[in-house]
């Protein structure tokens, strides 16, 4: 009894050996199309080994026997033991594996053809299913084909991989033999089926906003450039799909939302990447409190949804969110993060500077306190925020799309949802007074001109909507990938997306 030579990949550091073994793969390719059976496409499965499981895993041998079932399986070949006149051989697909139980009294010429199949080949069978002596449900194999000559060797474990960037790089092999990456985007999925049921539940629009915008706006962020040839127009991919889904607003729409990939020219982090997911949430006659509610009460229905419970770990730590969910000024934030700090000083500039100075947080000599604040809440509070937190009354100046709060129009009716010490959530009440946002938008425009490649532009044309009137409106987005972090205990944002941006391989 023999495993298979090729059971797995050329182990890390031996790139001769995988040269040698992909040259003697191609070998069996080129033999393949010598005798004219490359890449078939006659075969046609007709059963998944989830279902196979799902629907004999209880059953008996004896009732197998005495009820004999034919199937015909596919996939990918991932195991394989040689025994002189019989084998064993386990495929996958995207349910799950199967074993299959290969004989060469029943195969004939197939049996040898096989011993020289490759693991990571992608073949078909079809048989009768039955119980091996070892309890384990198997297809006895009577037919086989070679459905697709696979050139390179697959790991022998994915540890055996150079490093953690070959996992983003190739992702397509990370899903072929990681498990859990798999289902990391199957969970993914699910999170993003959740919010759109629980959105067209309570009446909302699903709508697309243009990706290639004239002016990028709805968020202070560096947008990519393009250029349209045929309208002699530079345009850019969208930093957020916010003005374009409140002119719907304008329009009467009333509850809209779009779930939505986002563009912005940053760096690249574990919690930043260029191209993202945002889900994006607009609804008239409402405002910000209306978001927190809901936040809350998405998150603990996701939770309930994906695991029965809401009592959750990531990254070692214990998460309880049945409990209501702490809500805290900015200024009360900065407070608690900030010993010594003067409560009575956090709106005097100069005192700001100073403290900043002292923490070697940067800043620009033009920014006011608002700005100054919120230098300060990211370096010293942000992190910490690891409990589900709301943090609101965020500056207007640094809110130039929110409605000034009505008591103390310094600040905003603004917050930040955060989770694990990260942002996942911004939302808030829209300003819709049409003067405003001109003068908010030409304040933007000034610090683009004196060099701040965030700030936003002057956008006429939503100045213009607002004119023809919006109603009271609250607004939100979330960040996705951010959120199927926590729900999927992924430590990096590029766990979470399938092919992440990364430098060139060198």
């Amino acid at each position: 009894m023999k495993q298979d030579k090729d059971s797995g990949a050329a182990h890390g550091g031996e790139v001769g050996d995988e040269h040698k073994l992909i040259a003697e793969r191609r070998a069996k390719l080129a033999e393949l199309r010598t005798a004219g059976a490359a890449f078939p496409n006659a075969f046609r499965r007709d059963v998944l080994a989830g279902q196979l499981h799902a629907a004999f895993g209880e059953r008996s041998g004896e009732w197998l026997d005495a009820n004999p079932t034919r199937v015909k399986v596919g996939g990918r070949l991932l195991f394989r033991r040689v025994m002189g006149k019989a084998s064993f051989a386990k495929i996958g697909d995207r349910t799950g594996q199967i074993q299959l139980y290969l004989q060469q009294e029943t195969l004939g010429a197939a049996y040898e053809t096989f011993k020289g199949w490759d693991i990571g080949d992608i073949i078909g069978a079809a048989g009768v299913l039955f119980r091996t002596k070892t309890g384990e449900l198997s297809v006895r194999v009577d037919a086989l084909t070679l459905l697709v000559k696979s050139l390179r060797p697959l790991p022998d474990k994915w540890h055996g991989l150079a490093d953690t960037e070959t996992r983003y790089r190739q992702r397509y092999v990370d899903l072929i033999v990681s498990e859990p990456t798999r289902q990391v985007f199957r969970t993914r999925s699910r999170i993003v089926r959740y919010l759109r049921d629980f959105l067209d539940a309570l009446d909302f629009l699903e709508v697309e906003t243009p990706i290639m915008q004239p002016i990028p706006g709805g968020a202070t962020a560096r947008p990519f450039r393009t250029h349209h040839n045929a309208l002699g127009l530079d345009m850019y991919l969208r930093v957020a799909p916010e003005l374009y889904l409140k002119r719907l607003i304008v329009g009467g729409l009333e509850r809209v939302y779009e779930i939505n990939r986002s563009f912005r020219n940053e760096g690249l982090s574990t919690q930043h990447n260029p191209e993202f997911t945002m889900l994006e949430v607009y609804l008239a006659y409402a405002d910000f409190r209306d978001l927190m509610d809901w936040i809350e009460k998405a998150t603990r229905g996701l939770a309930d949804t994906l695991y029965g419970t809401q009592q959750l770990t990531y990254q070692g730590r214990a998460y309880d969110l049945s409990q209501p969910f702490r809500r805290v000024t900015v200024e009360q934030a900065i407070i608690e993060h900030n010993p010594g700090i003067d409560p009575l000083s956090v709106r005097d500039v100069t005192y700001l500077r100073k403290r900043c100075e002292q923490l070697g947080v940067h800043f620009e000599p033009a920014d006011g306190a608002g700005r100054l604040q919120i230098e300060l809440f990211e370096h010293t509070a942000e992190s910490a925020l690891l409990d589900p937190t709301f943090v609101y009354a965020y500056p207007v100046e640094v809110s130039p799309l929110s409605r000034p709060n009505d008591a103390d129009p310094f600040i905003a009716d603004r917050f930040e949802f955060f989770l694990a010490g990260r942002e996942i959530a911004n939302g808030f009440s829209e300003l819709n007074d049409p003067e405003e946002q001109a003068a908010r938008f030409r304040l933007q425009a000034a610090r683009k001109e004196s060099g701040d490649e965030e700030a936003m532009f002057y956008d006429a044309d939503y100045v213009r909507a607002l004119e023809y009137g919006m109603p009271p409106t609250a607004g939100l987005g979330v960040g996705i990938d951010r959120l199927v972090m926590f729900f999927t205990d992924s430590a990096s944002i590029r766990d979470v997306i399938l092919f992440p941006h990364l430098r060139p391989e060198s």
